[in-house]
């Protein structure tokens, strides 16, 4: 089975993230949480706080970049999805993070903590 490249590119990312993420001391508990209307590319652990990680790549700054990309709708996604796990897994404080590579310098990184709130 092929992979198309810009799965390829996502899934690239994704471990680029994780990776950063696991050298600034988070443990990385799970990937690609997928529930009925929303998905987490990566839930984490920063001591007793799950943290929900979105990862967005993208080339080109046309449309704002990576970080403009991350929608109402995309965070009410994964609140949502987020509001699943903790049900699965036990209510413990939580945040939601964002991970984004802007152009294709794969060192060019930007790590959002506490992005946004599921208030």
């Amino acid at each position: 089975m092929r992979t198309d490249p810009r799965q390829a590119k996502g899934a690239a990312a994704e471990q680029r993230a994780a990776d950063y993420l696991q050298k600034q001391g988070l443990t990385l508990v799970e990937r690609n949480f997928r529930v009925r209307g929303g998905e987490i590319d990566l839930i984490c652990r920063d001591g007793r706080t799950t943290v929900f990680v979105e990862v967005r790549l993208r080339s080109r700054g046309d449309f704002g970049g990576a970080a403009a990309s991350i929608t109402g709708t995309k965070q009410a996604r994964l609140i949502l999805a987020a509001r699943h796990w903790l049900l699965r897994h036990g209510e413990t404080p939580c945040r939601f993070d964002c991970v984004l590579f802007d152009g294709i310098d794969p060192h060019d990184i930007q790590w959002l903590r506490d992005a946004f709130s599921s208030d």
